[in-house]
């Protein structure tokens, strides 16, 4: 058996205990959109609460990342959205510490609301993944230094979206996990963090799927599995092998990611339906369905007792997260395409205006603020280090109390 020496044993530690303020990939460090972190304000405007604003070199709906002392966002500019950017951002006072450019490989195309960088970077503490619509995708160490860079469309050509692809990259382990599924050829794979090299690689039906991979954390000696849907069912894999460990079939959202809570999942369906994990037997046991929770294009949110859901026309729902009672609905605005997230007793919620929802959480909801920011705003929010950190076409902003 290896030892640890004192000293690896306490950057262990630190790491970990850093790990936990940070959000490290789409929805949070494990998906959920969900912090405890406290003290965050319910309110901001230009006068008020904003810490910093900082412009972006592109267009962009993918969300911006924290690790550490620092953040992380992606961006694409030029005629074709074919320059694709990666940047870092000092957390404290939003000075830029570097920017990396890469060119476009694969296709290109987007929607008019969107662009190429509609992916969400991923880090592990120590590395940052940035991957593109274009199925482009690199590795950067925290302080910019290129470590790999693999063109995907080089290997499958026909890999593309008319509207561009949307998976973010998923990081278990030593492990990030791609989901490639379109309207050509179609896979999954799993790429080696320290190397970029394919570690395994399965076949995808040919359907446009916009979801992300999420991560079902798990004990020894099961671990965790990676969830991937397609339209027609749910699945969960060994993030080391690719190999499927169940099957669940459902009609499934094709836009909309699963989100898990504990060994519990949250499926977003033709309503939203509640999944039971079993880490011994391996297999999945349906727990509840609520046709009125079926969303629009943002992810159900799961956070201590409550599942939150976001339903056109936008309209916040809340329900009970053990038996799918719905116990809340408060009326928005806009269109909202981006998940909310739930901290510090608020859900925040962000319309395409650059509106902000501030709304109560608990049994009874309550509209708390509306809040303007940027316009051109489809990225989820992230959370740490009592602050708020949203994502426009055009800039990244921090909310914190002055």
């Amino acid at each position: 058996m290896r030892k640890r020496t004192v000293p690896q044993i306490v950057a262990v530690l630190a790491l970990a205990v850093a790990g936990g303020a940070d959000w490290r990939q789409f929805r949070g460090t494990d998906n959920a959109s969900c912090s405890h972190q406290a003290g965050l304000p319910t309110e901001f405007s230009a006068e008020k609460n904003v810490a910093w604003k900082a412009d972006l070199p592109g267009r962009g709906a993918a969300s911006p990342i924290v690790v550490g002392d620092r953040v992380f966002v992606t961006a694409s500019s030029g005629a074709e959205q074919d320059r694709l950017h990666l940047l870092a951002f000092c957390a404290a006072d939003g000075s830029r510490l570097w920017h990396r450019q890469l060119w476009a490989t694969g296709h290109t195309e987007y929607s008019p609301f969107g662009a190429v960088a509609v992916n969400t970077p991923a880090s592990d503490g120590r590395c940052v993944v940035a991957f593109f619509s274009s199925n482009d995708i690199a590795c950067f160490d925290l302080d910019g230094n290129l470590k790999w860079f693999r063109g995907l469309a080089h290997d499958c050509p026909t890999t593309r979206n008319d509207v561009g692809m949307a998976s973010s990259p998923l990081i278990v382990g030593q492990v990030v996990v791609v989901q490639c599924q379109n309207q050509g050829e179609s896979f999954a794979a799993g790429l080696d963090l320290r190397t970029g090299l394919t570690r395994w690689r399965i076949g995808r039906q040919r359907d446009a799927i916009w979801s992300s991979p999420t991560v079902l954390r798990g004990p020894p000696p099961s671990g965790d599995l990676v969830l991937l849907h397609a339209r027609d069912a749910l699945t969960g894999h060994d993030p080391l092998s690719g190999e499927v460990v169940f099957r669940y079939e459902a009609r499934c959202h094709t836009i909309a990611s699963v989100t898990t809570r504990g060994n519990r999942i949250y499926l977003p369906a033709e309503g939203l339906c509640a999944l039971q994990y079993d880490p011994v037997s391996r297999g999945i046991e349906p727990l509840w369905f609520q046709r009125s929770l079926r969303g629009n294009n943002s992810s159900p949110v799961a956070c201590g007792d409550y599942v939150y859901q976001v339903r056109s026309p936008a309209i916040l729902s809340c329900a009970a997260a053990v038996d799918g009672r719905k116990l809340w609905d408060v009326r928005l605005e806009g269109a909202v395409w981006a998940t909310p997230v739930v901290a510090g007793g608020q859900v925040y919620v962000a319309n395409h205006e650059g509106q902000v929802f501030v709304v109560r959480t608990g049994k009874k909801g309550e509209l708390l603020s509306r809040c303007q920011a940027d316009r051109g705003m489809l990225a989820s929010p992230a959370v740490a280090g009592k602050a708020l950190y949203l994502r426009s076409h055009g800039q990244l902003w921090k909310i914190a109390a002055n």
